[in-house]
């Protein structure tokens, strides 16, 4: 079973109808008491190591004062895998994210890594295993985008909590192309008002002749 998990009340049954039941417990970290008698009570199971702990429970079963033979079965609790935190990314469109690389410093033997991201559009795919390799952004819009990448440990059929970070994509600005202007010495130029698909887009200039007139 996993760490936190319900673990059933265990019966015995003897096809003597008045035996009774003993058993111990040698590993009581597992959430379990170390003895008692007839069934085995449910219990949550606790396992707060990085490997998993396995306890062995004996019974023995007395008729008539008589004992008989024990028997023994183990429960063994995993530990919950975790993941460590990954930092969000920012970026532009066509540049290239960095890699992603899941660990966990828990580091609970054989543990793998499940992913989902919100927004394929960001250039990830929706759902993938392991690390995620460095890939080209892509946004086509004239605003932000952004994808939450969830990932998920497991490890011997137990899950962890979800890590979430974001990986936003910003749009490249364009500028529109200004109609171009001939005018006489002395004459007055008019102003440039400079427009593009991306809000927010600041323009900076640049004049190669400042003998018109202009700054450079």
């Amino acid at each position: 079973v996993c760490n936190a998990a319900s673990v059933a009340s265990q019966s015995f049954t003897s096809s003597l109808g008045s035996t009774t039941y003993a058993w111990t417990n040698n590993t009581t970290s597992i959430g379990l008491a170390a003895s008692g008698t007839g069934s085995v009570p449910s219990f949550t199971a606790v396992n707060t190591a990085n490997s998993p702990i396995t306890a062995t429970v004996t019974v023995t079963p007395t008729t008539a004062g008589c004992a008989g033979t024990t028997i023994t079965y183990t429960i063994t609790v995993n530990p919950t895998p975790t993941v460590n935190a990954v930092s969000n990314q920012t970026l532009c469109a066509l540049a290239t994210t960095n890699t992603v690389t899941l660990a966990s410093t828990f580091n609970v033997s054989g543990t793998t890594y499940a992913w989902t991201n919100s927004n394929a559009n960001i250039g990830l795919a929706t759902s993938g295993n392991g690390n995620i390799i460095a890939f080209t952004a892509t946004n086509t819009t004239n605003a932000n985008i952004s994808g939450t990448i969830t990932v998920t440990p497991s490890a011997n059929g137990c899950t962890g909590s979800t890590q979430s970070f974001s990986i936003t994509v910003n749009p490249i600005p364009n500028v529109v192309d200004p109609t171009n202007q001939q005018v006489c010495n002395g004459g007055t130029v008019a102003a440039v008002n400079f427009t593009g698909d991306v809000s927010g887009t600041v323009y900076n200039w640049t004049n190669n002749t400042t003998s018109i007139g202009l700054a450079a």
